[in-house]
């Protein structure tokens, strides 16, 4: 029997027989299994130089790691005894920083003990002298009570005399001083107020209309204060207003036909009397003969209205010129009952806001006058208190400017006084 193998060169069968067959394979098993013997030798050689390389490198690393530990205790142990060191040295810095404070503290309070130690005997020492002066002074006096006391009872007599009729002259001039001075302040007071009203109508026409021209009345005018020129947006003159200021208690019917004269002398479209008193039956604003009386509640809104319908009546003249009809239309305009009823629409408004604003002026004043008694109680307390430390301690109270007498200006043969005052409203428009 034959058998072919491949040639492994040229790829041909070459044919052999079984027995060669057999001994080739034969040999090849051997030669397989010596190759497999060989490397499974060299394989278990470098599994186990693997191995050994593998507990070199484990001892390596647990030596490496127990010396990294070591190292590890060494540096915290370092660490540990210089923060032990630090705090130990901050400890000392601050033990000794406290008592060098503590020792401040007991050097302060022995001063205070030793001054108020000092205190105690010179005021025991004070209350010895004062008990033997009264002593002396009940000694003196009950020796020489039994002789005095008949001279002293006759001068005391006498002084009584002239001390009531030196009061009694004193009053009677205190009083005659008292109603001039308080003539010459009412008068003063009245024309001073008078004139504080004119600067503030001028200021408040100034700020309120500032496209007018608003100027005093010069002082050889028949009469009047303020002259207001009405101009229109374009700056063209309207007409002209003519305003007189009074703040006096009452009302006088003499104001209005002086005030006509002035207006015809100043040649004014319209004049207003505005004043503090209003006369009876009117308690706002109103024409009486011809003249704007109003109360200076109303004052800027009746000076809106007029001031609308100057421009107004200006405007309408301009458009119509030359046409006598239009004019009496403008006249019934001005003359009836739709202008009159602008006019207080618009001055009402005024009226609610300047009401709002008086009721927080009052608020206000209330609440000033809480804080004015609240420091008042607050320097009356402290004087006391300046005064019974005065009592205890005499002379070595340190002084206090304000509250020495020294500086307290009065006069010693004029009583104290309260001024007089004129119940007339200060509050400006």
């Amino acid at each position: 029997m034959t058998d072919t193998i491949v040639c492994p060169s040229c790829g041909a069968d070459i044919a052999v027989s079984e027995t060669l067959a057999a001994q080739i394979r034969q040999n090849m098993r051997q030669e397989f299994d010596r190759e497999a013997r060989q490397k499974d030798r060299e394989l278990e050689q470098r599994l186990d130089e693997i191995r050994r390389q593998e507990r070199a490198l484990t001892a390596a690393q647990q030596s490496m790691e127990q010396e990294i530990a070591t190292r590890v205790a060494q540096e915290q142990a370092r660490l540990a005894e210089e923060a032990r060191k630090q705090a130990q040295e901050s400890v000392k810095l601050e033990m000794c920083d406290l008592q060098d404070q503590l020792a401040d503290a007991k050097e302060k309070i022995g001063e205070a003990h030793q001054a108020e130690l000092q205190l105690r005997k010179e005021r025991r020492e004070l209350e010895d002298q004062q008990r033997e002066l009264e002593l002396t002074v009940n000694r003196t006096l009950d020796a020489e009570r039994a002789k005095v006391r008949d001279d002293a009872m006759r001068a005391a007599a006498e002084d009584n005399r002239l001390h009531l009729a030196d009061k009694d002259k004193l009053i009677a001039d205190l009083r005659d001083q008292i109603d001039d001075l308080r003539r010459i302040s009412e008068q003063g007071t009245a024309q001073s107020r008078g004139e504080a009203m004119e600067i503030l109508l001028e200021d408040l026409l100034r700020d309120v209309f500032p496209h007018d021209t608003i100027e005093p009345v010069p002082a050889s005018f028949p009469g009047g204060d303020v002259l207001q020129h009405v101009h229109d947006p374009a700056g063209l003159h309207c007409g002209t207003i003519l305003w007189e200021s009074k703040r006096t208690k009452n009302w006088n019917e003499g104001w209005l036909p002086k005030l006509r004269n002035d207006q015809r002398a100043a040649k004014a479209h319209l004049a207003v009397l505005a004043t503090v008193e209003m006369p009876k039956g009117l308690s706002t604003f109103g024409n009486i003969d011809g003249i704007w009386v109003t109360s200076r509640h109303c004052l800027v809104g009746l000076a809106t209205a007029l001031r609308y319908g100057l421009i107004e009546a200006a405007r309408t003249k301009r458009s119509q010129e030359g046409r006598k009809t239009k004019i009496e239309v403008l006249y019934n305009y001005l003359a009836g009952s739709e202008f009159r009823q602008r006019i207080e629409g618009i001055v009402e408004a005024f009226i609610t806001m300047k009401e709002d604003l008086e009721s927080e002026k009052r608020s206000l004043h209330r609440l000033w006058a809480k804080r004015e008694k609240q420091l008042e109680r607050a320097a009356l307390s402290t004087a006391g208190l300046y005064g019974d430390l005065g009592g205890i301690l005499g002379a070595s109270l340190p002084q206090i400017a304000h509250l020495e007498l020294t500086n307290i200006a009065a006069d010693p043969e004029v009583p104290d006084m309260e001024p007089a005052t004129v119940a007339i409203d200060d509050s400006p428009f």
